[in-house]
């Protein structure tokens, strides 16, 4: 038996593991297609701060971890995918066949349309290769545009402070972290930032990127305001993609990620996929790309039992972002937008916020800012899907009995 699993990140290194511990005598063989050892793109901005060398961010750090386990990891990237032959091309030449298949290959940084991103000075930040361009530039006093201020802009952000930089932070929507916080919250993030020093440019979109004539070591960033912000680093966070391109005519199904079923298993047979780049089961019902470390290590887990014979159904992902950003921690778990039946209590002063979504007497989905206690028992109501009977009301009557709630609903 053949197992070949393309993509190194974490998806794609624990299921190789699981796979191991599954099959002890199958032949696995794990493709990425950096120039690095396998490591976590979370691990990034503690580099970028000095926190860590780059090997810290190694996902392994014992020595020849992968040949230990008697696990082949190949640099070189999979050009497309025949189900037919059992085989997939390499970018280097040749190809690989396979008896199972694992597609892991996570997701890549979104380039929005504007003009001048190939410009020197202009970085995603997604790789190793790209982080340490920016330690390049970042430095004490330069001037520094982020593009984007969700999830990963927020990241990003969090370790450009930190290195002294002057930045500007432009969002195009009209709060930070949109997809992670509604009007309300993501506003009070955009206030707090200002309140740090870091200018917040919300519903304002970068137009064009260009050469300062006057400074060679500058560039000029166009506002749709008619602004024009000069900087030594333009760093773009503009959201990011399922990596799948490669799989056009393969004959497997991608919408927003791959189609994958309750064993993660493809649309088509023997073939599997995980992580970023899967469109997987959640725990509302739904079928979501949910773009994490947790859910990564989780897939990779379980969907390497089930490639070397398990028929595991995976239980569904919660929707979860936890961010620090210049020492205010912000929390979504589930359904935060809700679906009309929710309670809310504000201390704006103070950036502390809790919004609670309920369906019938079940909660569905939690934001919060400014509080660290109890984000663990949200996650468990919302994970558990615990019937709350009276505490609904009572938590609607005052949020902050969520710990009450929980104790009082864990053994029913």
């Amino acid at each position: 038996m053949t197992y070949v699993v393309v993509g190194a990140g974490p998806s794609g290194v624990i299921a190789s593991e699981s796979l191991r511990k599954s099959d002890p005598d199958g032949e696995i063989i794990l493709i990425g297609d950096e120039p690095e050892p396998p490591y976590s793109r979370m691990a990034l901005p503690y580099f970028m701060v000095g926190n860590i060398e780059d090997n810290g961010t190694h996902l392994r750090k014992t020595k020849n971890h992968f040949e230990s386990l008697n696990i082949k990891y190949v640099q070189d990237r999979v050009s497309s995918v025949s189900p037919k032959d059992h085989t997939i091309a390499l970018a280097s030449g040749g190809t690989q066949a396979y008896s199972k298949l694992l597609i892991a290959t996570g997701s890549s940084p979104v380039k929005p349309p504007i003009e001048g991103l190939d410009l020197p000075g202009v970085h995603h930040c997604w790789t190793l290769a790209d982080a340490r361009n920016i330690i390049k530039l970042a430095y004490n006093g330069a001037h520094v545009v982020l593009v984007g201020a969700g999830f990963i802009g927020c990241i990003i952000l969090e370790a450009l402070v930190k290195r002294g930089v002057n930045l500007t932070v432009v969002e195009a929507d009209d709060r930070m972290v949109p997809r992670m916080m509604n009007q309300k919250a993501g506003g009070m993030i955009k206030s707090w930032c200002e309140t740090k020093g870091v200018p917040v440019l919300a519903s304002t979109r970068v137009t064009k990127l260009e050469k300062n004539v006057d400074n060679k070591d500058t560039l000029n960033v166009d506002l749709d305001n008619g602004k024009q912000i000069p900087a030594h680093l333009v760093v773009i966070a503009a959201g990011v993609k399922s990596n799948t391109a490669f799989l056009e005519g393969s004959g497997i199904e991608v919408k927003e990620g791959i189609v994958v079923d309750k064993y993660l298993k493809t649309t088509v047979d023997d073939i599997y996929a995980a992580g970023d780049c899967a469109q997987g089961p959640d725990i509302a019902g739904g079928w979501s790309v949910h773009a994490i470390q947790p859910t990564c290590a989780d897939h990779g887990q379980l969907v390497g039992k089930n490639m070397a014979g398990a028929q595991i159904p995976y239980k569904g992902s919660l929707v979860m972002n936890v961010l620090d950003t210049l020492g205010l921690i912000s929390v979504s778990y589930g359904a935060w937008e809700g679906k009309g039946d929710g309670v809310e209590v504000l201390d704006e002063e103070n950036y502390r916020y809790m919004r609670l979504e309920f369906e019938d007497d079940k909660l569905i989905g939690a934001l919060s800012l400014g509080r660290t206690e109890h984000v663990g028992v949200l996650r468990g109501l919302i994970q558990t899907g615990v019937a709350l009977g009276e505490w609904k009301e009572k938590l609607k009557a005052d949020p902050q009995l969520i710990m009450e709630a929980y104790v009082a609903t864990k053994y029913v």
